[in-house]
C-alpha cells in the first residue's frame, strides 16, 4: 500500500475513532488531540502495519495505548517524591478526601465481629490483616490461591454487613 493510500485508509476511520476518543476522554478538545496523536503515530509507523490485517483494530489499539500513556504521564506529574528521611510517594492532585467513617464502634466490637466469622474465613482474613500476602497465606494454609482470595473477600463482605447492621441499630436507637 502506498503512502497516499495508507493516509486515505486511516483518514476514512477518523469519524469512528473520534467517537472512541470521546468515550475515553469525555472532552472534545482532548479527544481531538488524541485522534491527532493516533493518526500521527499510525502514519509514522505505517511500515509496521501488515496489509490484510484489520486496520481498524490496529488504529483502536494505537489510540487506546496513546490514551493510557497520556494518563500515566499526567498521574506521574501529579506525584512527587518526598525526600525526607521516610521518603513517601504522595499524590498531590485533586481535592482532599475526607474519611467519612465516623462511628462510635470500639476495637472490642470490631474484634467481636471478627470472632463471629466462620473459622475458614477468619484465619485467612486475620493473616492478610497482619500483612501476609495472598500467596504466603496460600502456602501456609496449604490452600489454592483463588480459595484464599475468595475467603478474604467473603470475610470482608461479612464484616461490612455486620458493621452496617450495627450502624442501623445505632441509628434506630438514637431516633427513639
Amino acid at each position: 500500500m502506498s503512502e497516499v493510500e495508507f493516509g486515505s485508509a486511516i483518514t476514512s476511520h477518523s469519524k469512528v475513532l473520534m467517537g472512541f476518543a470521546m468515550k475515553l476522554t469525555k472532552d472534545y478538545d482532548d479527544a481531538s488531540d488524541l485522534l491527532q496523536e493516533t493518526m500521527f503515530k499510525a502514519y509514522r509507523n505505517r511500515t509496521k502495519f501488515q496489509e490484510g490485517t484489520n486496520l481498524s483494530a490496529w488504529l483502536y489499539t494505537i489510540m487506546k495505548n496513546a490514551f493510557i500513556t497520556r494518563y500515566q504521564k499526567i498521574m506521574r506529574q501529579k506525584t512527587f517524591v518526598d525526600t525526607t528521611e521516610d521518603a513517601h510517594l504522595l499524590n498531590t492532585g485533586g481535592e482532599p478526601v475526607y474519611n467519612e467513617a465516623y462511628t462510635n464502634m470500639t476495637m472490642q466490637e470490631l474484634q467481636a465481629m471478627i470472632d463471629r466469622l466462620d473459622d475458614r474465613f477468619k484465619e485467612p482474613f486475620i493473616m492478610h490483616y497482619r500483612g501476609f500476602k495472598y500467596n504466603e497465606i496460600s502456602e501456609r494454609l496449604n490452600l489454592p490461591l483463588g480459595t484464599i482470595k475468595n475467603r478474604i473477600h467473603v470475610a470482608r463482605k461479612d464484616l461490612q454487613y455486620m458493621v452496617n447492621l450495627t450502624k442501623r441499630k445505632a441509628a434506630r436507637f438514637s431516633m427513639n
